[in-house]
């Protein structure tokens, strides 16, 4: 970002008091421009598109297409565009998709305004900015990786070709859905999948799964 020039904003949020709310309210911001809102994800593809805003506030939960996927489509054809996820979910599994699929920021839906709008600027500055919370729990679960166990490497069981490519879609940070749709499985097969992996690999949560893969490539 320029000195002086606005940050261009979207907002994606399928909760209209919310998306006229935080638009309304970020507006009044005389660095900030609020250039498109959307009602769902695939509204927030097509506005991404249209309008290249700087920065967008997604949503995570939404209709047609949740805010990590269409946080991955927006990615692939603006690379420089910044998502912040501003949601009511800091589970394990949501937190590393969304930050996997190239979320800028990942803010709780009960922050103060004035964080938000620090997030919107580190945003625009390229710097990642997530609520203390998320940082917490993503750090726990990096050191826990990282940390030698008890067992060593030797103690694992080897994975199947199968539970192979399942962990490279995890390490995407990709949902059991979205592996199965691309892989031709059952849902449920992918579920047993990342289960036996975590066995094998003696890890406790899939979080650490994705970690423990990308930390070895």
């Amino acid at each position: 970002m320029t000195a002086g020039k606005q940050i261009r904003l979207m907002i994606a949020e399928d909760q209209s008091v919310i998306r006229k709310a935080l638009a309304a309210l970020l507006a009044l911001e005389k660095d900030i421009a609020v250039v498109a809102t959307a009602a769902d994800g695939a509204q927030a593809v097509s506005a991404a598109l249209a309008y290249a805003p700087d920065v967008i506030l997604m949503d995570l939960k939404m209709p047609r297409m949740d805010g990590i996927a269409a946080t991955r489509a927006i990615l692939a054809k603006a690379p420089l565009t910044r998502v912040i996820m501003l949601t009511t979910f800091d589970t394990d599994e949501l937190v590393f998709e969304a930050v996997s699929a190239g979320a800028q920021g990942y803010l709780l839906k009960d922050a103060e305004e004035a964080e938000i709008l620090a997030a919107i600027r580190a945003a625009a500055r390229g710097e990642p900015r997530l609520s203390p919370s998320v940082a917490t729990k993503i750090l726990s679960e990096f050191r826990r990786v990282r940390t030698p166990s008890k067992l060593s490497f030797e103690d694992e069981e080897p994975l199947t070709e199968r539970e192979k490519d399942v962990l490279n879609h995890v390490a995407a940070g990709k949902g059991n859905r979205e592996i199965a749709r691309e892989m031709g499985l059952a849902e449920g097969t992918v579920k047993n999948h990342v289960s036996t992996i975590l066995a094998k690999l003696h890890l406790r949560s899939r979080t650490e799964l994705a970690i423990r893969a990308l930390s070895e490539r």
